[in-house]
């Protein structure tokens, strides 16, 4: 194999990823949402709970409000074009 027909095969390796990568974007902007609003809730509830002596009643509710607004941002993201 020369080095000119090794670089043309490098150059499409690497389109063919870039392609992929741009096609999972929204998979993984909806995934990261969902994860990112239930920890962000889950860790809201949790602090409250430990500042207020409620123990868990505030960790659920923040974990619950968490995964809705996550699915939301999911469902959001997921119809976007």
């Amino acid at each position: 194999m020369n080095v000119d027909e090794s670089t043309r095969r490098l150059a499409r390796t690497m389109r063919a990823f870039q392609e992929r990568a741009l096609q999972a974007g929204p998979a993984a902007s909806a995934s990261y949402s969902l994860i990112g609003a239930i920890a962000l809730f889950g860790g809201l509830g949790y602090a409250l709970d430990a500042w207020l002596k409620t123990q868990p009643a505030l960790l659920l509710t923040g974990l619950l409000l968490g995964v809705a607004a996550g699915f939301y941002l999911l469902v959001k993201i997921g119809t976007r074009r």
